[in-house]
């Protein structure tokens, strides 16, 4: 998934801009982004051999993601108010703590119960370090320098969402899907070192309050654009969850040619998001209608060409694009929509996108045990093809607005 940290523009505390740049924080938290986004969707490929392991259905070991999801959605909207006025540096560091604990306990969980208590843990270490993290970023640095040290720790998602699904894929073949699980231990006990070290200490002088949250909601165009978000993410995720299982029954792909594709996937995210944002400015509600309806459209022709493995090549090229760049446009629409409220509008967008993955992949894996791969991916395009129905709806609304204001200034 893409990261919140680029739409939130509120701190939780006053940050002094005389203060000296502290940058080896900020790449201590982008190597922190790396793990919980690599750590979140490495079930993605290895999904198959879980499953085999622990003796489930792929539907049944899809959960492993929804139940992350979950716990991210509960601790996003929770933290704040449960931790008040705690140092941030000291949440920080308990939470990137957790990645640890996380994966250590699936790589060596005995029992399906044990590997989602590990899964829970992950959840609640991704819903509370996004929650925080634009607001501690920019207390790290001069005001000027923000827009870079938020980039730095967005680059860290980004390299995650290329390297993760393949290098898990790959990773797993040689050593097992426990052993792939495990490799992300280290890095996250670098992260957690790292930031031991350089970041300071971080009071807050206000805790955020959920009536901010609920006023947001009250506001129509917030409220409709969440729902388009949501169903975006869930149709998103119905597919994506069960991607693997697709390649390997449908396409029959060798585990090198999944890696493979699971590259070609993260590649392609990867240019969606860094040349996305040359057409959001005059074109954002045209854009963000476009996205899932091309990704509705490539899961139905997944399920038409899913034995050539030259089509599904190009065809995960297409969905990869449009599924990494769609995120970056709904926070763009979220930063023009309230910004002056983006913090409060932040923690309902992450709030809102882990339920929406939840959701996904709890649906996608009842439709795939029930129905199989071709009838969960059209499932997946007729959710995608109504949030790009929404989005239409929603934009026709908003230039109504703005037509009607124009006049009434005139």
């Amino acid at each position: 998934m893409a990261s919140p940290i680029a739409v939130i523009a509120a701190t939780d505390a006053a940050r002094i801009d005389d203060q000296p740049a502290r940058w080896g924080a900020v790449y201590a938290m982008a190597l922190c982004s790396f793990v919980l986004i690599a750590s979140e969707f490495m079930p993605v490929s290895l999904l198959s051999p879980i499953a085999h392991t622990l003796h489930l259905s792929e539907g049944k070991a899809g959960q492993a993601i929804a139940i992350s999801g979950l716990f991210a959605v509960i601790t996003s909207l929770a933290l704040s108010s449960v931790l008040g006025k705690t140092d941030r540096r000291i949440v920080l560091l308990v939470l990137t703590s957790l990645l640890v604990v996380s994966g250590a306990i699936v790589a060596f969980a005995p029992t399906y119960v044990i590997f989602m208590i590990g899964r829970a843990l992950l959840g609640v270490a991704i819903g509370g370090f996004w929650s925080m993290s634009a607001a501690i970023a920019m207390r790290l640095v001069p005001t000027e320098s923000v827009p870079k040290a938020l980039a730095v720790i967005s680059g860290g998602n980004a390299l995650a969402t290329v390297l993760a699904a393949p290098l898990g894929s790959f990773v797993g073949s040689l050593i097992g899907w426990r052993g792939a699980f495990f490799c992300v231990v280290p890095v996250a006990v670098a992260a957690v070192i790292w930031q031991a070290v350089t970041l300071p200490s971080l009071p807050v002088a206000e805790r955020q309050s959920a009536r901010d949250m609920v006023a947001l909601l009250r506001r129509p165009p917030v409220l409709f654009g969440l729902l388009a978000v949501a169903m975006l993410f869930v149709g998103q995720f119905s597919l994506f969850t069960y991607l693997r299982p697709f390649l390997e029954q449908v396409t029959d792909v060798s585990p090198v040619m999944l890696s493979v594709m699971l590259l070609i996937l993260g590649v392609s995210g990867f240019i969606g998001t860094v040349l996305i944002g040359r057409v959001l400015n005059g074109r954002l509600f045209l854009t963000l209608a476009v996205l899932p309806a091309s990704m509705a459209a490539t899961a139905v022709a997944l399920t038409v060409f899913g034995t050539s493995v030259v089509a599904v090549g190009i065809l995960l090229a297409i969905w990869g694009f449009a599924g990494t760049s769609a995120p970056v446009a709904w926070w763009t629409w979220l930063a023009r929509i309230v910004p002056d409220e983006a913090e409060a509008g932040g923690g309902l967008m992450v709030a809102i996108v882990q339920l929406a993955i939840t959701l996904g992949a709890t649906m996608g894996g009842i439709v795939f045990d029930a129905a199989g791969p071709r009838v969960e991916f059209l499932t997946s395009a007729g959710l995608l093809a109504i949030a790009a129905l929404a989005t239409l709806a929603i934009g026709r609304a908003h230039r109504g607005l703005v037509r009607q204001s124009q006049t009434s200034a005139a």
